[in-house]
Parts: C-alpha cells; sequence; structure tokens
C-alpha cells in the first residue's frame, strides 16, 4: 500500500501532539511537512509545542513552519481553560532539538502541494482555517491539486465554545467559510465523531503499557487534558479531537461519512461559526463537502496505540 502523502496544520494543543504522533508512527502516512496556526494558544507558544513534540516522538526530516498569528478578520482567542497556559500544559516538555523553518507556513504549503503531483498530497487542518484559506487565495490552483481535505472542525449536532460553534470554526469563520467553499473535496470530522473519541481507563491503560517515552508523554497528556475537560465541560473522560482526522486519512473504514452541503454561517447572533449540513434531501451530484458521522472507537485507539509501538 502506498503511504498518503500529508500536510498537517495545528496548533498543539494536547489533541494536536496526539495527532502528531498518530502521523508520525503510522506507515500508511508519509508526513510531508507540518504547519502551525493560532488557535489553542499564540502562534509562537503552539509552534514550539509542535517542536517539542518532533523532539519526543522522534519526528526528522520533516519541515515545520508558522502560520498565521491570528484571524483573517477577527481579534485572536486561545482556549487556555482547556490546553493552559502553554497550551500544552502538564508534561515537562524537552527544549526543540530544531528550529522551525524561515519560511511561512503558508508558502510551505503552496510550494508542497505545487512540488507533488496532482492528486498527490492531502491537507489535515486541526486548528484554525486560517493558514489553509490564505494558501488557497494565495494559490488558487492547489484547489483543484490536492487530493483531499480532511479537517477537524465543526459539527453539525452541535457546539463547544458556544452552543452551535466549534472552536477551530468561530475562532477564524471567515477562513472556514473560504475553506468550505472550495471545489476540493471535503471532510469535515467534527464534534459529531470526535466527542466518540473517548480516552476512557482502557484506553489510557492500553496506551500505559506500551512504555516507552513517547507513550508516556500521551499518557500525561490525558491526564492534564482529561482534567480540563472535566473542569470545563463536565466529560468523565477526555474526547481526543484531532487524531480522528489522521484516523479518517490511514483507515477510512475508522469512521462512518455522509455526503452533505455544508456551509459557515458568518453573521448570526447565537449561531456564529455555526457549521450548518443540510440533510434535506441527498446531496447533489456536484456536492464536494461530506461529514464524519459515528466512530468506530475500539479501532481509532488501536491505531494510535499501535503508531506508539512502532515510534519505540
Amino acid at each position: 500500500m502506498t503511504a498518503r502523502k500529508i500536510i498537517l496544520d495545528c496548533d498543539p494543543g494536547h489533541d494536536d501532539a496526539i495527532a502528531m504522533i498518530l502521523a508520525h508512527g503510522s506507515p500508511e502516512i508519509e508526513l510531508l511537512a507540518v504547519t502551525t496556526v493560532h488557535g489553542n494558544q499564540t502562534i509562537e507558544k503552539v509552534t514550539r509545542n509542535a517542536l517539542a513534540v518532533a523532539t519526543i516522538a522522534g519526528i526528522t526530516g520533516v519541515p515545520f513552519a508558522a502560520g498565521a498569528h491570528r484571524p483573517l478578520v477577527r481579534e485572536p482567542e486561545v482556549a487556555e481553560s482547556i490546553h493552559g497556559e502553554s497550551g500544552l500544559d502538564g508534561p515537562v516538555l524537552p527544549e526543540p532539538a530544531f528550529a522551525a523553518s524561515g519560511m511561512h507556513a503558508v508558502d510551505l504549503i503552496i510550494d508542497t502541494i505545487m512540488g507533488n503531483e496532482p492528486g498527490a498530497v492531502t491537507l489535515v487542518p486541526t486548528g484554525a482555517l486560517t493558514n489553509i484559506a490564505l494558501a488557497v487565495r494565495k494559490e488558487p490552483r492547489i484547489a483543484e491539486r490536492v487530493k483531499e481535505v480532511v479537517l477537524m472542525g465543526g459539527g453539525y449536532g452541535g457546539g463547544n465554545w458556544s452552543a452551535a460553534a466549534e472552536f477551530n470554526i468561530v475562532i477564524d469563520p471567515e477562513a472556514a467559510h473560504i475553506v468550505f467553499g472550495e471545489r476540493w473535496k471535503l471532510t469535515m470530522v467534527g464534534l459529531d465523531v470526535t466527542h466518540q473519541a473517548l480516552a476512557t481507563p482502557d484506553v489510557v491503560a492500553a496506551i500505559a503499557a506500551v512504555g516507552t517515552a513517547p507513550a508516556r508523554f500521551v499518557g500525561e497528556l490525558l491526564e492534564f487534558f482529561g482534567q480540563t475537560y472535566k473542569d470545563a465541560q463536565g466529560f468523565d473522560y477526555p474526547p481526543v479531537h484531532d487524531p480522528c482526522a489522521v484516523a479518517l486519512v490511514i483507515d477510512p473504514t475508522v469512521m462512518d461519512v455522509v455526503k452533505v452541503p455544508l456551509s459557515i454561517e458568518l453573521t448570526g447572533t447565537h449561531t456564529l461559526g455555526m457549521t450548518v449540513a443540510d440533510f434535506r434531501s441527498p446531496a447533489p451530484d456536484d456536492c464536494t463537502t461530506h461529514a464524519a458521522t459515528k466512530l468506530d472507537h475500539a479501532k481509532f485507539w488501536a491505531l494510535i496505540v499501535d503508531a506508539l509501538e512502532r515510534i519505540g
């Protein structure tokens, strides 16, 4: 099987860190680049976090680049209540073994896509969609050149940062509007699925049994993440959002996906950033947007444990 080439655009973040580890440790994935974007914390903090995670996981030979430091239009907003002051509170992070590229993330995204064969690269954004929106506006040809966009964000059943909107979408809804509106294949891996990806005690035990430094790091992530999710949103076990998007690229059978028209609400008083899914009738033939609906919990976590075992 040929590995799927991906660009991971992220804002580490506890679940982004696990998404990085899953991508790195999965033979089904060829990680071409990691780009960072404002979101869970400032661009400076999430970029340092990404480099620290790479150091822990042994990710080498992959370019890292920092991107947009703020939304297209709105003021920046961070998720300190979930991810802490550093964006990755809990574990003690090492000093990064290498630095980010001097290239802007948007240019790295464009150059990587244009430097590969058409249909070769999948974009996997797990943070705000600012970098992706800027890239497709700067170089429109990437819209027809990528294989697809598989993003963690949104949700047709409600929000987590407001009653209607999910965090990654609502912090830059204009960028989301651009990305969802392009004519590339797009799959929304939203809260409808990621709230099924709970790190239950059996999951935590399976990760601990791996016994390696990266596995202990993931255990520490889940311990902190679990407590903040319990305090902030009442979850008994934390939902681990971002690796779900990577998992879908690795194994399309890990979740059910349906074709459905999706749009982003930009003006609602109570619904700003809502991802509106129109399930009223079968999606038209020219619909390019899809939504994940159901997760195979056991298969999902088996992918993460397997990746940790492979990293060693």
